[in-house]
């Protein structure tokens, strides 16, 4: 495989820090759905068709974390949301995604209402179709949309990728005004309970910052495992 480095730039998530990414660089002969599959297993996520890998050079913050979904059992907490949203009815949508998300307005409108009432801090901020649409879609690995209803209306979705071993819970985003339903946890537990139906033992979350409160809420998940950076390491009991 080959691998690029990026020039630094100011960390999104810890201030007064820079970072840089390891980034795949796709060769002919092993097309990027499998160099993906292998990758994670090295902490490694996936940003629109880009593969990368923080790789800062004095720090070492961000940690990929994966659910074990054989072994997870939720929370006394986590029991009282799911119990809270059995009015809410789950489609996993998986069939020309890209499309789905280019042609029918709800995923945009839920998205938009999503980023301008909780992140107008960030960089997607201001949303526009075309960012949301390249952001969240891929030509070589078309993503699952696990959306949920409350009676006619969509009030979250969650675009997860399939891998050999597992799913990757790649963005969450639902209606703001639905505080009380704890909607992304709610779509967590989904994915790992779709997990769990597929016989998949793995659901990755993404990087986990312990610095960065916004971060925390992905070790509620257990059991769970961290990348260190060379192997998996268990949370600790």
């Amino acid at each position: 495989m080959k691998f690029g480095i990026t020039q630094p730039f100011p960390c999104n998530y810890l201030p007064d820090r820079d970072e840089q990414l390891l980034v795949h660089i796709p060769v002919a002969e092993l097309p990027e759905s499998k160099a993906y599959d292998k990758l994670i297993h090295s902490g490694f996520r996936r940003s629109g068709e880009q593969i990368y890998r923080p790789h800062c050079a004095q720090c070492n913050a961000c940690q990929s974390i994966r659910v074990l979904t054989y072994e997870f059992t939720p929370s006394k907490s986590q029991k009282r949301i799911l119990r809270k949203n059995r009015d809410i009815k789950i489609i996993v949508n998986d069939v020309n995604v890209s499309s789905l998300l280019q042609e029918q307005d709800d995923y945009f409108a839920l998205y938009a209402r999503y980023i301008t009432q909780r992140h107008q801090d960030g960089s997607m901020y201001p949303p526009n179709k075309p960012n949301f649409v390249q952001f969240l879609s891929c030509a070589w690995q078309s993503p699952m949309l696990l959306e949920a209803w409350l009676d006619d209306t969509l009030i979250a979705v969650a675009v997860t990728d399939r891998t050999v071993m597992g799913l990757s819970a790649f963005y969450t985003y639902f209606a703001p005004e639905h505080d009380e339903r704890s909607l992304g946890v709610f779509m967590v537990l989904q994915q790992i309970q779709l997990c769990q139906s597929l016989q998949k033992p793995y659901l990755f979350l993404g990087y986990q910052i312990d610095a960065c409160q916004k971060m925390n809420y992905k070790t509620k998940y257990r059991p769970y495992e961290r990348f260190n950076g060379e192997y998996w390491v268990p949370n600790p009991q």
